[in-house]
């Protein structure tokens, strides 16, 4: 028979296990005719946000302080793991009139 108090361990570990997603997940975002699309992402901690020019123009993705990406020429893309909740606006520094948000929840 196994003790209560080990009983008690195995079953807080397999609620917390269970509460924990298995799997992060890649959320997409385009970059085309001078906008993110979409505009605005929620996303887990854990998850990756995808950024994918598709203008035939360079784009950048940036939120200050936090994240940064190279000059994005056509098709190229720029991935950014989420580790802390928050709110995450960012825009392109060659165009600041483009912006978006990611919600980290």
């Amino acid at each position: 028979m196994m003790p209560s108090v080990l009983r008690g361990a195995c079953l807080a570990a397999v609620l917390l296990l269970g509460a924990t997603p298995l799997r992060a997940e890649t959320i997409n975002v385009t970059i085309d005719n001078f906008t993110f699309t979409p505009a605005q992402v929620t996303v887990k901690v854990g998850d990756t946000v995808t950024w994918t020019n598709h203008d035939d123009i360079p784009h950048t993705v940036v939120s200050a302080g936090k994240y940064r990406s190279k000059t994005l020429d056509t098709d190229d893309s720029f991935s950014f793991t989420f580790a802390a909740r928050g709110d995450y606006t960012y825009f392109c520094s060659l165009h600041p009139h483009m912006t978006g948000l990611v919600k980290v929840e």
